[in-house]
């Protein structure tokens, strides 16, 4: 009897202080509050797998800008953007992925009373910034979209905002955003997967962001882009080591999206080759970085036919690079701010050398996907590419190498070629192709919208000019 007492005693001082049983069962990786730090992590993943990601069920762009061709698929390359629910996909990996968050990690941090004044500025400068480039894509990818009134559950039919409306309003964001990233506080720390904390490069981001999203407008709204630009242009992105991209892992589920999709290792599909486009003008370049874009046919670097069915093994196809899981999800590079520096300069907007801007572009582009600069020199030197010969406009030269500097990045290719008009890019013609395709110049909102917000949808796609894929958004100009 003494035995079973000295037993049951530690079990009895264990659960003194147990109220109820219900104090065990906690499912310690399924918390019910997460963090605000981990929120923001899981944010910044969604930003870069919505844009990185080559699922033509989510993001087509890369098709769009010829710099992919198919195997398999006709109605991507041929502009069918309702055989799937590719608008759907794009939009809920903004709102619910990304957007809504942000907007949760905000909300957290605004309510931590332990947290200082000046950490709450600097993490909710973080978030402002992430949240400033999710608006602006979804804003520069379907024209109006709910903004003040959307993620509000007691309002499940939002109004659409105006576009350009909402883009003011995201530059007003930004700037207030950048003088709090210098408060006096604590940053997110090692959950912030872009810059472990890093406060330089956080205002260096947030500058080269503010660069890009004035040279978006610099055709409807020249006097606002060029002082944006001339503000940001001092703090912005200096060399290859200044990126904003994320790190993605080599194992599942944080591995790179093209790796998911794309890699033998974790898939058997092979629905893309190079697309001619791309591969023919490279190719009369001697383009250096052709070996990390593109894999080898007979030693050669063979296209396929855009907008027409394509043999796997006859053409190119991406590189191992490309497919690697650990390659990382660029968001903005170094290379992107020098060819828009040098556009700037071309516009009066800033002073300097357009043509010095534009080498230090190509130069970062062929260094950064591993060439060397003895490459980059004897490349720039090529009369088709030298600044002073390379064409008769400074958008076509530009425009051009910046389609070849954005590679595997085609929603950042679409929006450039959208706004500089180079390269020419022409739809796929001839054989069984319908007559009159035209590459979109803006993304329809999802179908499922006219059957949840039918009225709402109604309104923007009027005020827009209709929901059609040829519909300019209001800084398209030309």
């Amino acid at each position: 009897m003494k035995k079973l007492i000295i037993f049951f005693l530690p079990v009895l001082l264990l659960t003194a202080c147990v109220d109820s049983l219900d104090d065990y069962n906690v499912d310690t990786k399924r918390p019910s509050v997460v963090p605000a730090v981990t929120l923001f992590s899981n944010a910044l993943k969604g930003l870069a797998d919505t844009l990185t990601s080559p699922n033509v069920n989510v993001n087509n762009y890369r098709l769009y800008v010829q710099q992919w061709s198919t195997t398999t698929y006709l109605d991507e390359p041929r502009y069918n953007v309702t055989a799937r629910t590719i608008p759907q996909a794009f939009w809920q990996g903004f709102y619910k992925g990304v957007i809504s968050d942000l907007n949760e990690s905000r909300r957290l941090i605004n309510a931590d009373a332990l947290l200082s004044a000046g950490t709450k500025d600097v993490q909710l400068a973080q978030i402002e910034v992430v949240e400033v480039m999710a608006w602006a894509t979804l804003v520069n990818t379907f024209g109006n979209v709910p903004y003040t009134e959307a993620l509000n559950p007691e309002n499940p039919l939002p109004k659409y905002d105006d576009a350009k409306t909402v883009y003011d309003a995201i530059l007003t964001r930004l700037d207030a955003a950048l003088p709090k990233l210098s408060a006096n506080g604590t940053p997110f720390g090692s959950g912030d997967l872009l810059f472990k904390g890093s406060i330089p490069k956080w205002v260096k981001f947030g500058n080269s962001l503010k660069l890009k999203l004035a040279m978006i407008i610099a055709d409807s709204d020249p006097e606002k882009a060029k002082k944006m630009v001339a503000e940001a242009a001092p703090n912005v992105f200096t060399a290859n080591a200044d990126k904003a991209a994320f790190p993605y892992v080599s194992t599942p589920p944080n591995y790179n999206v093209i790796a998911q999709n794309l890699n033998p290792l974790y898939s058997s599909r092979q629905d893309f080759v190079a697309s001619e486009t791309i591969i023919n003008p490279m190719n009369d370049l001697n383009d250096p970085r052709r070996a990390s874009f593109f894999t080898t046919v007979g030693d050669k670097y063979i296209g396929g036919k855009y907008g027409f069915l394509n043999t796997y093994s006859s053409f190119s196809h991406v590189s191992a690079k490309i497919i690697e899981p650990t390659l990382e999800g660029l968001l903005l590079d170094y290379s992107e701010v020098e060819f828009l520096l040098a556009e700037a300069v071309e516009r009066g907007f800033i002073t300097g050398s357009a043509a010095d801007h534009y080498n230090k572009g190509v130069t970062a582009s062929i260094t950064y996907w591993g060439g060397t600069a003895a490459e980059a020199t004897a490349y720039l030197a090529q009369p088709k590419v030298a600044y002073a010969t390379a064409a008769t406009t400074w958008k076509e030269k530009i425009g051009f190498q910046k389609w070849l500097a954005l590679y595997n990045r085609g929603w950042e290719a679409w929006v450039e070629w959208r706004r500089l008009d180079f390269p020419k890019l022409l739809p796929p013609s001839g054989g069984n192709v319908p007559a009159g395709l035209a590459i979109p110049v803006r993304m329809i909102y999802p179908i499922n919208e006219q059957t949840l917000n039918g009225a709402s949808r109604e309104a923007a796609a009027a005020a827009i000019g209709g929901d059609l894929a040829t519909t300019k958004l209001w800084w398209d100009k030309f």
